[in-house]
């Protein structure tokens, strides 16, 4: 049997993790842990184990829907129709737009759910799935912490027509493979900004009580920003160590990532480019207009941000992809295939 290219993508540790393939996969055969893993049928010990329906049946689905495979966007601002600021009333990151926007059109019933994360005290994260207005308010604020929140979709695709997406670069890439080559139910997809994630062991055990000296009991709140990684306390006070401290210890697959403001979302949302308590926000389709235009009388919009505005966000998607396409186009010219690369 010929097996599929995603196993490349693992063998060689650049998994994102995202759980397109394992959503998309017609047999089941795809489960996600920290990476994507794939039951073998030429493995006979899954068949003693019974789990004969649950192996690769060689139909490809998880390569066309693989992000690291699609490979990334050299210009990632090609596609922005509009940038401004925004920020609701929501209690969220900064703006609470992204909550926002969810609950608003949950609301008024444009869309049938949404998936997302949220976390508990501990800063462990769980995929949601919010059906209803409310539901929003248990995933506010970024966690910084990876899950797999496409692997969630499994289940709505089966009940739900009006899916909405909302997750990290890697994520916001595969729901749009996902909708152009398996499911058409993925109806908006919300970026996030990122430039990279943590395991929530790494994030517990090490960051949190080694290089910031806290309990991570006592840590409310997470950030990047201003060059220096943010913990914010329940007595209110603010811990702050330099990016450069906490970054080698991302998500390996984090640096071989070439995308920082999610480019194949609808809508793209962030904190960078805008004052302290507004989120940035970049329309990147037709169907993101169309859907922000449906929430915007409810959300407060600064039209043009003073400075640095969007020069800071493309400063930093630059820095980014000088970071990673190294790492990225070395892993690709080890893969048998030549689909991936940046374009």
């Amino acid at each position: 049997m010929v097996h599929p290219k995603i196993l490349e993508v693992i063998e060689h540790d650049v998994c994102t993790a995202c759980g397109a393939c394992a959503s998309a996969c017609p047999a089941g055969a795809i489960v996600i842990n920290k990476r994507a893993e794939v039951r073998d049928p030429d493995n006979l010990e899954l068949y003693e184990q019974g789990a004969a329906p649950y192996v690769c049946e060689g139909c490809f689905t998880c390569g066309r829907v693989c992000p690291v495979i699609d490979g990334y966007y050299d210009d990632e601002f090609a596609n922005v129709k509009s940038f401004f600021g925004a920020k609701s009333t929501i209690v969220g990151q900064d703006g609470g737009v992204t909550s926002h926007i969810l609950k608003e059109l949950l609301r008024k019933g444009e869309i049938d759910c949404v998936v997302g994360i949220s976390r508990n005290n501990v800063w462990e994260t769980e995929l949601v799935l919010m059906t209803k207005p409310e539901d929003v308010d248990k995933t506010t604020g970024t966690k910084y912490t990876y899950d797999s929140v496409l692997e969630a979709l499994k289940e709505p695709f089966e009940k739900y027509n009006r899916i909405a997406v909302v997750g990290v670069p890697c994520q916001a890439h595969g729901a749009r493979l996902i909708s152009e080559n398996v499911n058409d139910k993925i109806v908006l997809i919300v970026g996030l900004l990122c430039m990279e994630s943590f395991y929530h062991e790494t994030m517990r055990e090490k960051i949190v009580p080694e290089i910031m000296k806290l309990n991570v009991d006592d840590v409310v709140k997470m950030d990047f920003g201003k060059g220096k990684f943010w913990n914010y306390t329940k007595d209110g006070q603010e811990h702050s160590v330099k990016i450069a401290e906490v970054a080698p210890y991302a998500r390996h697959p984090c640096h071989n990532c070439c995308d920082y403001t999610s480019v194949f979302a609808d809508i793209s949302v962030g904190s960078v480019g805008t004052p302290d308590g507004w989120n940035c926000v970049l329309i990147r389709t037709d169907e993101g207009q169309r859907y922000f235009d449906m929430v915007k009388d409810t959300l407060e919009i600064m039209e043009n941000p003073a400075p640095p505005g969007l020069d800071l966000v493309k400063k930093l998607a630059k820095m980014k992809h000088d970071n990673n396409s190294g790492h990225y186009l070395e892993v690709c010219e080890k893969f048998s295939f030549d689909e991936c690369g940046i374009r």
